[in-house]
């Protein structure tokens, strides 16, 4: 349970819980949300950066060749004769990236 610091008079402050309060939301953000807004910056830029001839991997693990680019989807080749458009959100990996390559 939690002691409350009883200041002069018998009046009760709430500076004990406060902090308490802080620390945890602190902790919160740079242990939680800090990390994922980091992440999903840096897949925003990837997914930006994509070019025809890269090779991708999606989200549902198919691999192909970027072979055109739209604003929202992405068409890529899968075999000789296959070609599939996906969302560029979906796009999970870029082969032979330099993030990759460190």
């Amino acid at each position: 349970m939690l002691a409350i610091a009883a200041g002069p008079e018998g009046q009760t402050t709430l500076m004990p819980m406060i902090i308490m309060w802080t620390a945890i939301i602190a902790i919160f953000y740079f242990l939680l949300i800090r990390p994922q807004r980091k992440a999903q910056q840096r897949h925003q830029e990837m997914v930006k950066a994509l070019r025809k001839g890269d090779e991708v991997m999606t989200d549902g693990g198919i691999i192909g060749e970027v072979i055109h680019l739209k604003e929202d989807r992405v068409t890529i080749r899968t075999g000789p004769d296959t070609r599939i458009e996906v969302a560029r959100v979906k796009i999970a990996r870029v082969f032979g990236s330099e993030q990759e390559r460190t």
